[in-house]
């Protein structure tokens, strides 16, 4: 028998529908909150520069909670400490969930967002460490432009690239979760200034009576929620940052559920339920309270003003890592896996695709802001000029982005369309149904025919 040629390995390449619609429905609620991220941050900057802002400061250092407990925190720490481990519990949810079910599944298909998401770390970092090198005390922000913010990049998609494929906004996602994940290790190990071993060993026990109960399919909030609290609360009082418990919790919810014997059949497990239900509360609560308590920074208090504050070498660093260093970062890694593995780009898309798409990771906001306060200290000079920083190199990042989107906007709505004609109306677009499966199985995990027959 005559071997057949393998076929070269895709980037980009379109996925399985179940897979596209899974993306569409978290891209659909993330865009959605990214609007209410930007219009908190809009109305703590506006509210911070207008005459009632003392009643913002005001606010923002409100302290409550039992301090027997170390939680004496204020308005903002409690956003940034407690709200943000609600947004890091999702990211622990699609993080393990990519690595499970997902596309990180793959070694192959893993291999271009992974290595974008490093390249788009390691490149922001050296750039901000070079033009801080002669002030060791700056130093400390380098991981601060180093950050992706899906839901502002969301948001500006949905203004501006509504036609985008499906391969390049699943790539965008996965990249950012990558992101997020490099994120929370930085946090934990660089950001962690003092830490009581005690406190994090004792975290360990309500932990893994979370983690039994979910493995059993127990979703109860009466009982997990309980557990959910002490582990938060026991990683805080160790030093650790409290996001990381977060991400512990989301990790410990299992993707699958195993069939055993006499028992259900093997189907999803807890994660696709938690998701589907802290998704919208991070989303459209927790991310635009910790925006409106992060991004109000008084701008004629800056030690001269926005001109001043964003020629502070700081600020600089964060606005050419973010602007320069994420879009060289993303496209030098991404060229250097093709050129590795010998893929091509998939033929319906160009360089320019990809250099748009590198530009828009280039929005830096949630987590950008959270180590900006954890490197320099909340409400101190150089943090306002990390927000006012962020802020700038977001929006021209974002602006860059558009101009470079724009310019293929006729190609993707072509590609739009073929992605979501479906003249037979069974509910899956007829590109996805009459896609064949490729001889070595790097480009495309599934068939969509194959899926709907096997009744997944």
């Amino acid at each position: 028998m005559t071997q057949q040629p393998r076929r070269t390995p895709l980037l980009f390449g379109r996925g399985s529908w179940v897979e596209a619609h899974r993306i569409a429905d978290i891209l659909r609620k993330e865009t959605i909150g990214g609007a209410l991220l930007l219009a908190g941050a809009v109305l703590a900057l506006v509210w911070a520069n207008s005459p009632p802002s003392d009643l913002y400061e005001s606010i923002r250092d409100y302290r409550f909670g039992p301090e027997a407990l170390h939680l004496d925190l204020t308005m903002a720490a409690w956003a940034s400490d407690g709200m943000l481990a609600i947004f890091f519990f999702v990211a622990g949810l699609e993080l393990k969930r990519e690595f499970v079910a997902g596309d990180l599944r793959s070694p192959q298909r893993a291999a271009v967002p992974i290595a974008a998401a490093l390249g788009g770390v390691a490149i922001p970092a050296i750039i901000f460490t070079l033009i801080n090198l002669q002030d060791g005390g700056a130093l400390e922000g380098w991981a601060i432009p180093t950050a992706t913010d899906i839901a502002f990049a969301l948001a500006v998609l949905a203004v501006v690239g509504r036609s985008l494929p499906t391969a390049l906004r699943t790539f965008l996602l996965t990249l950012a979760v990558v992101d997020d994940l490099v994120a929370i290790i930085i946090i934990a190990v660089f950001y962690t200034s003092s830490l009581s071993i005690a406190p994090l060993l004792g975290a360990l026990l309500p932990l893994a009576v979370f983690t039994w109960l979910v493995q059993k399919r127990v979703r109860s909030w009466w009982l997990l929620l309980p557990l959910a609290a002490a582990t938060w609360t026991l990683v805080h009082a160790s030093g650790v940052h409290a996001t990381v418990a977060g991400v512990m919790l989301g990790f410990a919810v299992p993707v699958l559920r195993s069939q055993q014997a006499g028992g259900p059949e093997a189907g999803p497990g807890l994660a696709e339920h938690f998701e589907h239900r802290f998704r919208p509360l991070s989303a459209g609560v927790a991310v635009p309270i910790f925006a409106f308590m992060s991004a109000g920074v008084a701008i004629n208090d800056q030690g001269g003003g926005l001109a001043t504050s964003l020629t502070d070498p700081v600020a600089l660093g964060i606005m050419a890592g973010l602007v320069i260093g994420k879009p060289v970062g993303i496209m030098t890694a991404t060229w250097l896996v093709s050129r590795f593995t010998q893929a091509r780009l998939d033929p319906s898309l160009t360089w320019t695709d990809v250099f748009g798409l590198a530009m828009l990771a280039g929005i830096g906001f949630t987590v950008s802001l959270l180590i900006g306060e954890l490197a320099f200290g909340l409400g101190s000079e150089r943090d306002g000029h990390v927000k006012l920083a962020v802020l700038t190199g977001s929006l021209t990042a974002a602006i860059l982005a558009t101009v470079v989107l724009r310019i293929r906007n006729r190609a993707h709505r072509l590609i739009q369309l073929a992605e979501t004609t479906d003249t037979d109306r069974d509910g899956i677009p007829d590109i996805y149904e009459h896609d064949e499966l490729p001889d070595d199985g790097s480009d495309r995990p599934a068939s969509p025919a194959s899926e709907k027959t096997a009744g997944t």
